[in-house]
């Protein structure tokens, strides 16, 4: 992560838990408007973000901590964690005694490193293929989830503040290249009452593999059949990488952020935590009842309320049934090789994970990450109890 970044990250923190009314009493108010309740695109409406969830759920169901740890962890992957994973590993350090050091490199970059076998543990947006599971070099990969985030369009347009309206398709034609100006009438036909611009649409991309754009590129597929057509079928059209039509590459999700902050008209997709702390406008999204929503805490966690998982809790997240659920939702999974043999390295992962996965959490919307729902937990904490030593459980 750039200094910039981590200076950014460190104001954020220090803004302390208000993440729910960030939008009107903390942080940046100078892109966001009015918080009226007519939710119009000048800036965000009430909605549910103006009341606190549950931002601090208390987790205490770990498991039992593993004597003879390694003083330091090594891991890479997912920009998109990068804030939080931050945030965690320098407290972890004053009450764990381990050092855990964190490359922010995008989740390509953390799916080869720890099918590679050259760090502790890996980082990714959207889960492993099978084909990438079976070229690992130690055996099974356990995915779990540590924290829930959302993907939100973010944009820079003279005179536009935070709260523009988009729909899926709409966004789609833009990445598609297909919708070109700001004032092309499917957008303004959104947002009635608000001055778009007569001027060029810049879309800013990832440019390398990232887990932010396949959460990003899965919406789009779901949504948007302009986007699948441009990008030669459903198969190409989502992904850690795929074939941009138009726009500019920017490597990380910070990247792209300093790609929208410096380039008027641009627009890109970034993880929230990245939005705030580089004070860019950003929009709602209309998800799939209809309703343009604002993301935030409550709505990033509606979208696994009630979700079925599977067994190794690779799925989707984005475009959620909930009415409101905010639809480009993502969460990132530790990528940790199940057959551990290293005694001390193990019971490091072991403990590291189990403290993110339960006081962890309560430390997640300092940084506008939402914490995992009580379900998705419960699995999370299912797979560290996967993880053997010698083909001996783990953890208790």
């Amino acid at each position: 992560m750039s200094g910039r970044m981590l200076a950014a990250v460190t104001a954020v923190v220090g803004a302390g838990t208000c993440f729910v009314v960030v939008l009107a009493g903390c942080g940046s108010t100078s892109n966001v408007g009015s918080t009226t309740s007519s939710g119009d695109a000048t800036g965000f409406g009430k909605q549910i973000c103006s009341s606190a969830g549950a931002d601090k759920p208390g987790y205490t169901n770990g498991v039992a901590k593993i004597p003879g740890v390694a003083s330091k962890l090594s891991g890479a992957g997912s920009t998109f964690v990068a804030p939080i994973l931050s945030v965690w590993t320098k407290n972890y350090a004053s009450v764990g005694n381990v050092q855990v050091a964190y490359q922010s490199i995008g989740s390509g970059g953390g799916v080869k490193q720890i099918s590679a076998g050259t760090v502790d543990f890996g980082a990714s947006d959207t889960p492993m293929k099978d084909s990438e599971l079976a070229a690992a070099k130690g055996g099974p990969i356990l995915h779990i989830p540590l924290t829930l985030g959302a993907v939100v369009p973010t944009y820079k347009v003279n005179g536009v503040k935070s709260g523009l309206k988009f729909g899926g398709d709409t966004l789609g034609k833009i990445f598609a290249g297909e919708i070109t100006k700001w004032n092309d009438p499917a957008l303004t036909a959104l947002n009635p009452g608000i001055k778009l611009p007569d001027e060029p649409i810049a879309v800013a991309h990832r440019s390398d593999g990232s887990g932010t754009t396949a959460v990003w590129t899965d919406y789009l597929t779901k949504e948007s059949p302009s986007w699948v057509s441009k990008l030669g079928g459903k198969d190409r059209s989502v992904g850690k990488e795929v074939a941009w039509p138009v726009g500019i590459g920017g490597k990380g999700n910070e990247g792209v952020s300093g790609v929208v902050n410096q380039t008027e008209g641009a627009i890109g997709y970034v993880e929230l935590a990245y939005a705030l702390a580089q004070d860019l406008t950003y929009g709602q999204v209309k998800n799939k009842a209809g309703n343009f929503i604002q993301p935030c805490i409550a709505t990033v966690t509606k979208d696994v309320e009630g979700l079925q998982f599977p067994a190794d809790l690779r799925t989707s997240l984005t475009d959620g049934s909930d009415a409101n659920a905010y639809p480009i939702t993502g969460t990132t999974y530790a990528l940790v090789y199940q057959r551990q043999t290293d005694k001390a390295k193990a019971a490091a992962l072991a403990n590291f994970f189990s403290w993110v996965l339960t006081t962890g959490q309560d430390q997640a919307s300092q940084v506008h990450y939402a914490p995992l729902g009580k379900d998705l937990q419960q699995l999370a904490i299912g797979q560290v109890k996967k993880m053997t030593l010698n083909g001996t459980p783990l953890a208790a």
